[in-house]
C-alpha cells in the first residue's frame, strides 16, 4: 500500500487537469474551478517529490 502512496502526487496533478477540462468544456465563468485546478496542478508535483523522497517501500 505504501508503494502506491508515492503516486498520490501524480493522481493529484491528473485531477487538476480533469478539472481544467471540465471548466473549459462546461463554459463556466466561475474562478473557483480554476483555483482548485491550480492548487492540484501546483501541489501535485510537490507531493510526488516529497513522497518519492521520504516514502519507504
Amino acid at each position: 500500500m505504501k508503494s502506491n502512496l508515492k503516486y498520490l502526487g501524480v493522481l493529484l496533478s491528473l485531477i487538476g487537469v480533469v478539472i481544467l477540462a471540465v471548466y473549459h468544456f462546461s463554459g463556466s465563468t466561475s474562478n473557483a474551478m480554476l483555483i482548485c485546478a491550480a492548487i492540484c496542478v501546483i501541489f501535485g508535483p510537490v507531493v510526488y517529490g516529497l513522497l518519492a523522497k521520504y516514502a519507504k517501500d
